[in-house]
């Protein structure tokens, strides 16, 4: 039996959340194959094992009807978003889609959630992510080290408010590559946090050198 790989589908960030339509989920089992695993994620992918030969034609064929493919594992996850009730434009739809295509699919230390909600209503749960941010009138507010697993649970920790929406990616993958260089290991994204300080964070994020 050849190597097998796993892939992440989900759907573009849309108006309404995650929502697949039903010729995209024809599309997938059309292209299924006799124990073929699909397992619906916590994060709200769906992860697809198939052979590896088979893997860039899947890819392929899924991005053709506008679903997202990304690996799966140790990587920043497709941004988690609500569901926009507030409309497009106020709950920042085109700011997410743009952070979504920099950071998702980065490698990481461990797997990173990272959630966007459009208003402080948080449908999204943000403060239940790794790194979590919240649309507040035109700016953002972010924040780090949710964590929603375990007897230890605890939400995040608001990072930066009013940061600008020109600033938005920048300072969010600057959080991210720290973390990539200076994980110890395998070392999950809130003890890092904890490990590091938000004061530390907060001077990273805001360009400057600890």
């Amino acid at each position: 039996m050849g190597e097998k790989v796993i892939i992440a589908v989900n759907p573009p960030i849309q108006v309404g959340g995650s929502l697949f339509t039903p010729g995209q989920l024809a599309k997938i089992g059309a292209l299924a194959e006799e124990g073929m695993n699909i397992e619906m994620t916590p994060f709200k992918q769906l992860y697809i094992e198939l052979p590896l030969e088979r893997r860039d034609y899947v890819a392929n064929e899924l991005s053709k009807i506008g679903l997202e493919v990304t690996p799966s594992g140790f990587v920043v996850k497709s941004l988690i978003v609500c569901n926009f009730c507030k409309g497009a434009e106020e709950g920042g739809l085109e700011t997410a889609r743009r952070l979504n295509q920099a950071i998702a699919g980065e490698d990481t230390p461990t797997p990173l959630k990272v959630g966007f909600a459009g208003c402080g209503l948080g449908t999204s749960e943000p403060l239940l992510k790794d790194i979590g941010i919240v649309k507040i009138k035109d700016s953002f507010d972010i924040y780090v080290g949710g964590e929603p697993k375990g007897l230890k649970a605890s939400l995040a920790k608001r990072l930066l408010s009013g940061v600008a929406e020109a600033r938005l990616i920048t300072v969010i993958q600057a959080i991210i590559h720290y973390y990539k260089d200076n994980a110890k290991g395998k070392e999950k994204f809130s003890k890092f946090v904890d490990r590091v300080t938000l004061e530390a964070l907060q001077r990273i994020a805001d360009g400057k050198n600890i």
